[in-house]
């Protein structure tokens, strides 16, 4: 009798233990995935802001190239050169 409680208090213990484990796994998998989202999301920022510069100087490119500053050549070439 006494080791029949004795193995229902180690059981009870080895599932509450295996319990724990997995919430911690759990914990650090959300984490992670979190934590990867977040570094997409400033990738993707980073990409857009660049993007956006790139945008800008070819229209301040085109503006030059409208007033005559710039010819057709130069122009391409230019250009060419930003989105490299």
């Amino acid at each position: 009798m006494l080791t029949n409680i004795i193995y229902l208090t180690v059981f009870i213990i080895l599932v509450f233990v295996l319990s724990i484990a997995v919430k911690a796994i759990t914990r650090g998998v959300e984490a992670k995935q979190i934590i990867k989202e977040e570094k997409n999301s400033d990738l993707i920022q980073e990409n857009q802001k660049q993007n956006l510069e790139v945008v800008n100087q070819i229209k301040e490119l085109k503006d030059l190239h409208d007033k005559g500053i710039l010819n057709d050549d130069e122009f391409q070439k230019a250009k060419e050169k930003l989105l490299m």
